[in-house]
């Protein structure tokens, strides 16, 4: 069953990991953990001489490669790069878990 696991990484925008969450429910994700994050690429803004750096959530999942894919492809056009939530998601694979159903 591990061979058809993945884990599954969509890093947004901080405040949009619940539309995220909703998406991957949808698909058929049934839990997924959301971790704050904070960016470190060269999009800096400094307001009043104080550098703003933006804050990200990351959502972590584990599911069935189908799913996987389901939510990235969905993730891809509704809330990418082009858009506010500013989305980007990889999947890797997942060697073995522990507490399987």
């Amino acid at each position: 069953m591990a061979e058809n696991m993945k884990a599954l990484f969509v890093i947004v925008n901080a405040g949009f990991s619940e539309q995220i969450v909703e998406v991957a429910q949808k698909h058929g994700a049934r839990g997924a953990t959301v971790i704050p994050a904070r960016g470190t690429g060269k999009k800096f803004v400094k307001v009043l001489g104080i550098q703003y750096e933006p804050e990200r959530e990351i959502l972590l999942s584990v599911v069935e490669d189908e799913i996987a894919h389901k939510i990235a492809a969905d993730v891809k056009e509704n809330y990418g790069k082009a858009t506010p939530t500013n989305g980007l998601c990889f999947i890797l694979p997942v060697s073995d878990y522990l507490f399987k159903d």
